[in-house]
């Protein structure tokens, strides 16, 4: 089967005190990224880049540990490929 490229932009919200937490990012079970927040005020536009055969995968995010933070992520969109949001899940198509 062939894989498809699709780009997801989704916009990440933080807010914290004290040391800026770290996150990460993952696709189904696969890690790809962990980043440390350091925005103060300010929200994040997240791009992430997928290339894989179609189908549904889920995008989450954590807070890695210790931290005094609360992490929203919204506005999850396709915005190049053939895929689309359906109930929280990317949908990629052929």
């Amino acid at each position: 089967m062939n894989k498809e490229f699709v780009r997801v932009l989704c916009d990440v919200h933080c807010e914290w005190d004290g040391t800026p937490p770290r996150y990460r990012l993952y696709v189904n079970d696969e890690l790809f990224a962990e980043r440390t927040y350091t925005h103060k005020d300010e929200y994040l536009e997240e791009d992430i880049q997928i290339e894989a055969e179609p189908g549904q995968y889920s995008i989450h995010y954590e807070l890695i540990e210790p931290h005094s933070a609360s992490l929203r992520v919204e506005n999850m969109r396709v915005v190049h490929g053939k895929g689309e949001f359906t109930k929280g899940m990317l949908e990629i198509y052929q």
